[in-house]
């Protein structure tokens, strides 16, 4: 052992370790005054492991290996230069040779070449304002608007050749701020060999893919998103790993970092490998890439993919092994989240860990102490397939799915939730989200407005996938970037500018964020109207400033309708989704005064004029507004 490493080694075989990148992989380090490269990895089943890599020709002779323990190999190279390219050549108990990326490469070359390269994670970072008072505010009792990208498609050169990181935050960082979004989503971006698998089958988990430039120039993406006030989100994927066989795939030959059962060692659907979450090496090696992305890179939040197949081992399986109680809960999946976020948020307290987990899995966002998995948020898969099997109905046979519309509201407080409209739901034959709405042309952006004026109102986080703000009506194309030439057609361009004025409404208006968590920000004032399709409902914030949200899902104007409102005054119209400006009828909206007549629960009632597929926003005063229609197409 060229350095007393011991107690790390120690730490990182109990599973225990949280940077266990720190030293494993390859590190610049000097040796009896000798300035070199220092290269570690885990095989503990291996016969021998030696380093082969461009400066040693590639001989698989030259640079042997020496286990220190813990299955930890080690070896010094003075002719290591950074940017060279290296593996590991391990040699298996049976005697095969097989060449390997190391697990903990920090960059890696480009395709086909799959070798790792010597390199560093120096970077001098501009965002402390930004880092600080992200850690005072936290989101929880904040806005929090999420623009979802796949970064090789969000848009592309004429030639069809990708975006650097570099490029993308030029023209991306401005678009997302002048749109109003709070955060960015990023899919995988860490290393992956297959495009179509749009970064979810990672062979390099700590990274980021040649695809987009740099380590550093990532760095700097992040860092000029957060020097324009927004946040960064990176999906990770510690639920499977490709059988690729440079990557994690037996990695010593034997079943290193998946389980060994093969009942269980493979996702009958993926046909990948599962991880091994009870073994410490592993644990070691998943916590410390969340610590990772969250520490080197600054990013604000890891959004944890496919939740519910770590936590249910008959997931997908006609067949499977219990666990030593006889359940079907994977308990060590289970104790490795409740790890990996106690980790996430000692190195990040105001770190966003979010679960994708379609079940309902109970407690996903309480902490472990309580008895829960320990996430900050969940995605409420419920809502957004309740939500979209409705919207695709014809408005005529939507009154017998009213439910649809309710039923979230039983349940929306028992997690933290972000409502997501993801990549998932636009590719694979689901259609775009404008072309799943029933009806002619026109019909489909109306449609449309009102399900993301729904959306905006109704309590939880949002999340909207890109080309959806602006109703791209092809399915989304990984090999490709967005429609943007739609713009120039009337109704893209007024969808943009809708969901842009939703966008910042949302971010300005507290009663839609503020009491996020419980039943003090939200009442209803009409649940029960199926036969309209009708729902009406009001946000609260902390002051006790309301926002009343009518949402009218039929073709049909009305006038004069009464409901209940929450109290005496005139209710002014924020935002009109039918307005002419973003594509609607135009229908005029007067400010309406609340009569002391009961209605309901409520004390007074008032008589409204709701305008066909609409959802209008109305703030209230004490006193008549001088008000006018064009007042509202300017505000």
């Amino acid at each position: 052992m060229l350095f007393d490493i011991s107690a790390e080694l120690r730490a990182f075989g109990d599973g225990c370790a949280e940077q266990a990148y720190r030293f494993l992989g390859c590190h610049a380090a000097t040796v009896n005054g000798t300035d070199g490269y220092i290269f570690r990895v885990w095989a503990p089943n291996a016969a021998a492991v030696s380093v082969v890599g461009d400066f040693n020709f590639w001989n698989e002779e030259d640079l042997p290996m020496e286990n220190i323990g813990w299955g930890v190999w080690e070896a010094f190279s003075v002719w290591a230069k950074k940017g060279g390219a290296y593996k590991y050549c391990v040699t298996h108990q049976s005697g095969r040779r097989v060449h390997k990326t190391d697990p903990y490469a920090v960059r890696c070359m480009p395709l086909p070449d799959k070798s790792g390269v010597v390199w560093s994670l120096d970077y001098r970072w501009h965002d402390e304002k930004y880092r600080s008072r992200a850690k005072e505010q936290g989101t929880l009792e904040r806005p929090v608007n999420i623009y979802e990208i796949h970064a090789g498609s969000w848009r592309r050169h004429e030639d069809g050749s990708l975006y650097s990181y570099e490029e993308l935050a030029k023209e991306l960082v401005p678009y997302v701020k002048d749109m109003g979004y709070t955060h960015v989503e990023l899919m995988p971006v860490a290393e992956y060999p297959f495009d179509g698998s749009w970064g979810y089958q990672v062979t390099g988990y700590y990274a980021p893919t040649f695809r987009y430039g740099t380590p550093q120039q990532l760095m700097a993406f992040v860092d000029k998103c957060h020097r324009a006030g927004i946040g960064v989100i990176l999906d990770w994927v510690p639920a499977h790993f490709p059988k690729d066989e440079h990557g994690l795939y037996e990695f010593d030959g034997t079943c290193q970092y998946e389980l060994s059962d093969p009942m269980m060692n493979e996702h009958p659907d993926w046909t990948t490998r599962i991880f091994d979450y009870g073994k410490g090496g592993v644990r070691s090696f998943l916590v410390s890439n969340v610590v990772y992305w969250l520490t080197e890179y600054h990013i604000d939040g890891i959004r944890v993919d496919a939740v519910a197949s770590m936590l249910y081992l008959d997931y997908n399986r006609k067949e499977y092994k219990p666990n030593r109680f006889g359940g079907k809960e994977n308990l060590e999946a289970i104790d490795f989240l409740r790890a990996a976020n106690r980790a996430a948020f000692r190195a990040n307290p105001a770190a966003m860990m979010i679960a994708e987990e379609s079940t309902a899995f109970p407690l996903i966002t309480k902490p472990d102490f309580d008895g829960g998995l320990g996430f900050l948020y969940k995605w409420n898969m419920g809502w957004m397939n309740d939500i979209l099997r409705y919207m695709k109905l014809d408005p005529l046979w939507r009154k017998g799915s009213h439910n649809a519309l309710t039923f979230s509201m039983t349940y929306a407080y028992s997690e933290n939730f972000i409502l997501p409209l993801s990549h998932d739901e636009v590719v694979h034959g689901k259609q775009s989200l404008v072309d799943k709405m029933p009806g002619d042309y026109d019909a489909k952006f109306q449609n449309l407005r009102v399900l993301y004026g729904f959306m905006y109102a109704h309590p939880g986080k949002k999340l909207n996938f890109m080309g959806n703000e602006f109703a791209q009506f092809i399915e989304w194309n990984y090999k490709q970037g967005l429609d943007w030439l739609l713009l120039g057609y009337d109704r893209h361009r007024q969808m943009r500018d809708y969901v842009r004025e939703l966008n910042h409404l949302y971010r300005k208006t507290p009663a839609l964020w503020q009491n996020d968590l419980d039943w003090e920000g939200f009442s209803w004032l009409q649940v029960d109207d199926c036969d309209n399709s009708v729902v009406a409902f009001r946000r609260t914030d902390r002051k006790g400033k309301s926002v009343v949200v009518i949402c009218n899902f039929c073709p049909v104007e009305h006038r004069g309708y009464r409901m209940g409102v929450p109290k005496a005054g005139w209710y002014v119209p924020l935002l009109n989704s039918d307005d002419a400006r973003f594509g609607g009828t135009g229908t005029a909206l007067p400010a309406v005064k609340a009569e002391k007549k009961p209605w309901g629960d409520c004390s007074h009632s008032a008589e409204f004029v709701i305008p066909p597929l609409s959802a209008v926003y109305y703030t209230i005063r004490r006193s008549k507004p001088e008000i006018t229609q064009n007042d509202l197409a300017e505000s």
